[in-house]
């Protein structure tokens, strides 16, 4: 029987967790017979669900494996699966329902309520909108705002489904870079030859046996390792500690206290935010003015040099670099700054710092500067020493297996090579064909009619939710989403097909983004809730509608693809018993624990280069210089961001919208255990002590936080834990706005800008914003962003024989592209499984050189293949 929420409520199981609350089983629990556990995995971690009569009462963590399970996986899971605010059945936007030839209305879109239909009319119709797009525009108008692949933590992952699909009927036009780390993984391969932000740390034992001092920039691994691009299992924390109890000095940079520097005793120096690459060009030139630069160390690792000198000591605009200058930027004592550079000289410094630093203007500058710093000070390849950027994720430090992980479905190639950066999707739906540049090249953007959304929560991660929802309802025909529930992006579209959670299919994935050294079966838990159906099973039915579902397919169900992904890995137990067990290991060879980030290049850089053009860190480059992209110089450079304290208005303040303690960006958001965000169900503002007095605000009070940009409503937490003038709201709440365009959720994106870091990376400056606060006294109702949209009935039938689909499907199949070489297979199969598959020539062969270090052994590719897969990059790389 299918498993709908009023069956569940009427059964004994829910009456008794409504009443109790849920339950926390130990792991060693015993059940009776009428209950069963049965292994599975998500972002949170891996566990076993208890499962009675059908129905999901718990979730029990793996302590051997995860030690520190959070209560987003022992209560979150639970609570969202059976949430109020579940799709169950297939909806339509009543306009489009009502008119799908005609005027759909989109100024409705969010207000106008929805009207279920059965599956094989919502198939009918999303298939008719996607065939009178590209009959109308061509597949570059279909675009896809799936960019990231958070919604599920398996390997055949929503956006990979529709990628798949769409390369099969002739393409869609999709986003470019991330939210996540999108000015550092363009401005990076030009500076050390490797993305930086997505590749190994040095291994926890170098670190524990050398490192003296720890350096936290807007770092906070604590939080931000609570979660896991695949499978989380909280193995960094014991390191940390132990790093403390061997008595490794940590300092933190940043304008608020963090759970990291609560838990190893973090010195605190509270910086002005924005200002971090001004504080480090003072350090690199305070040790030059004092003797105390490695110029061994530079001649033999570095280029430019001379260039970055003549910044410093200001041959090009005048001003010296010194603490004192950075002094009346950053906020911080002239003598703390000298301080700061000579402690990192003379001890063997290891600074971590985080991606929060550059989604700012001018975000490429700020990582490039700390490179710049630790090269100056001669740090980077020695071991337990250089800068690194991806400590706070992943359980960065972790030994690597180097061992082949499970793949998923390959996407294959797009013929469509039109992109849009994920922070211009405003910008592309107002100014279609716009032209622009991104990492030296000269694009345009996509023209943009129809919107196709798997796994991504659009109207909640974009910035300027206003300038969104404007250009959204100005411009786009149709909006499709694939939702398991009603978030702002579902509410805001015009077909919502709901899909199952992780726990209601089958998938496999595997534990530690860099260690890599296990694997996990996904099992499904639970019957889908309603009539939701999984991604596989919808992009199959839109394949046979298109006449691809042979290619789509392959003839196999979703559990057969996923046995096939787990025969093509490293793992040496058979599929049954790892089926059966939920989990299987892959060792970790010795060596894997003397790993130093860049070592081989410090022990020889002649043998071990670069993958930069002239296999150095480059201080200064060339071919930066030679791109003139605006607002990006060719070294780092402190550069005033377009809002700051330092030109902030009376009154105004610097909003940060960090990651939330107890969400996945906006997952979670509807599951009890956002309590912990929010007050009265609101999304919770912290404010200053200080700054609360001066505006007569109380612990507990509804804020009302505003700019030119647009409103929000929050609930205020007094703290001394951050730094005055600056105040914390985190980003993932979901969207719901009042009578007066106020977010009532406190949603931080009504407060962003869209305005990009540059135009090198074009990335999110979402951390460059200023806002005023105030005592709300206007409220009018409750938080309504968890809740429901409006459903009513109608009786209008479409007739599926008017919106003529065979003629117009036929019109638009897709003709066969080229023959694949067998290294175009394996990229477009292998390589492309994260976020939209990139084009070869998104970077040059050197560049593919230093990422694939880190992209190959989660691709699953054996050394064979790994050659095949570059002789397709080198002959289809950018050139240069």
């Amino acid at each position: 029987m299918t498993l709908s929420r009023r069956n569940f409520l009427k059964g004994s199981v829910a009456t008794a967790i409504a009443a109790n609350g849920l339950t926390l089983f130990p792991a060693g629990k015993v059940f009776a017979s009428d209950t069963i556990t049965i292994p599975s995995a998500t972002h949170y971690g891996p566990f076993k669900a208890v499962v009675k009569g059908g129905t999901l009462i718990g979730v029990q963590p793996i302590n051997d494996v995860d030690p520190f399970p959070t209560e987003m996986l022992t209560k979150g899971v639970l609570s969202r699966t059976y949430s109020d605010t579940r799709i169950k059945y297939p909806m339509v936007r009543k306009s489009l329902l009502e008119d799908p030839l005609g005027n759909h209305n989109p100024h409705l879109r969010g207000k106008e309520p929805f009207v279920r239909v059965d599956w094989d009319t919502a198939i009918a119709l999303t298939a008719f909108c996607i065939a009178r797009t590209v009959e109308k525009h061509g597949n570059e108008a279909v675009f896809s705002s799936s960019y990231g692949g958070w919604s599920h933590c398996g390997v055949n992952r929503p956006q990979t489904l529709q990628g798949r699909f769409f390369n099969l009927i002739g393409g869609q036009s999709i986003c470019a870079g991330d939210y996540s780390a999108g000015a550092s993984e363009v401005i990076l391969p030009h500076v050390i030859g490797d993305m930086e932000v997505y590749s190994p740390q040095t291994a926890w034992e170098i670190v524990e046996k050398n490192t003296e001092v720890v350096l936290f920039i807007g770092c906070d691994p604590w939080k931000t390792n609570r979660v896991e691009f695949r499978v989380a299992d909280h193995s960094m924390q014991k390191h940390w500690e132990a790093f403390k109890e061997k008595g490794i000095k940590f300092v933190s940079i940043n304008p608020q206290q963090t759970q990291t520097d609560k838990a190893v005793g973090s010195e605190m120096i509270n910086i002005r935010p924005n200002t971090d690459t001004a504080l480090f060009t003072a350090m690199s030139y305070h040790l030059y003015k004092t003797g105390q630069h490695d110029k061994a160390y530079i001649d033999k690792y570095t280029v430019g040099f001379d260039k970055y000198l003549a910044y410093l000591i200001g041959d090009e605009d005048g001003v010296v670099k010194t603490p004192e200058w950075a002094e009346e930027i950053t906020g911080l004592p002239a003598a703390k700054i000298k301080e700061l550079a000579e402690l990192c000289v003379t001890k063997r410094t290891q600074i971590a710092a985080g991606w929060a630093l550059q989604r700012a203007d001018h975000g490429e500058m700020i990582h490039w500067s700390i490179i710049n710093f630790a090269a100056i000070a001669g740090k980077i390849g020695k071991p337990g020493e250089g800068a690194g950027f991806s400590w706070h994720y992943g359980n960065g430090g972790m030994p690597a297996s180097g061992k082949r992980m499970p793949i998923g479905l390959s996407q294959g190639r797009n013929p469509i090579t039109k992109t849009c950066p994920v922070v211009m999707v405003s910008d592309m739906l107002k100014n279609p064909g716009k032209a622009y540049t991104r990492d030296g090249s000269n694009l345009t953007l996509p023209k943009a009619k129809l919107i196709y959304n798997a796994g991504n929560n659009l109207l909640s991660h974009q910035q300027d939710t206003n300038e969104l929802i404007k250009a959204l309802n100005d411009n786009i025909d149709t909006i499709i989403c694939h939702e398991p529930w009603w978030c702002a992006t579902a509410k805001y579209s015009d077909i919502v097909l709901p899909t199952t959670t992780t726990l209601e299919r089958d998938d496999i994935s595997s534990g530690g983004t860099y260690s890599n050294n296990k694997i996990y079966a996904m099992r499904q838990v639970i019957e889908p809730v309603g009539e939701s159906l999984d991604d596989y099973e919808i992009f199959s039915r839109l394949a046979f509608m298109f006449n691809v579902h042979k290619e789509f397919t392959e003839g196999k169900t979703m559990y057969q693809h996923v046995k096939a992904s787990y025969e093509a890995s490293d793992a040496t137990d058979d599929f049954k018993t790892f089926w059966q067990n939920g989990i299987t290991h892959v060792s970790t060879p010795a060596v894997a624990n003397s790993f130093v980030r860049h070592g081989d290049f410090y022990a020889d850089p002649i043998k071990n280069p670069l993958h930069t053009p002239s296999g150095k860190i480059e201080l200064y480059s060339s071919t930066i210089a030679g791109f003139k992209a605006n607002s990006c110089p060719p070294m780092p450079q402190w550069i005033p961001p377009f809002e700051w304290l330092g030109n902030a208005k009376k009154g105004q303040v610097h909003v940060l919208s960090p990651h939330p303690w107890m969400r996945l960006h906006s997952q979670m958001a509807n599951a009890d255990v956002n309590s912990y965000e929010s007050v009265d169900g609101r999304q919770i503002v912290l404010i200053n002590k200080q700054d609360a007095a001066e505006r007569g605000v109380k612990d507990g009070d509804v804020v009302e936080v505003y700019n030119d940009r647009g409103v929000l409503l929050a609930g205020a937490r007094i703290t001394d834990e951050a730094m005055p003038g600056v105040i914390y709201i985190h980003e993932g709440a979901w969207l719901q706005l009042d009578s007066k365009g106020r977010c009532n959720s406190g949603s931080i994106n009504m407060l962003t800008s869209s305005q990009p870091t540059s135009g090198l990376a074009q990335a999110t400056s979402a951390n460059t914003c200023l806002a005023y606060f105030k005592k709300c006294t206007d409220a009018e109702t409750p938080n309504q962003a968890y809740t429901p949209a409006k459903v009513v009935k109608s009786d209008f039938k479409v007739d599926i024989w008017s919106l003529q689909l065979g003629k117009r499907l036929k019109a638009v199949a897709a003709e066969n592209g080229p023959e694949q070489s067998p290294g175009e297979k394996l990229f477009y199969g292998s390589c492309t499984l994260c976020h939209a598959a990139p084009h070869p020539s998104d970077f040059t062969y050197k560049q593919w050189k230093g990422i694939t270090n880190s992209m190959f052994p989660r691709a699953g590719l054996n050394e064979k293949d790994r050659k095949l897969v570059l002789e397709f990059l080198q002959e289809n790389a950018k050139k240069g």
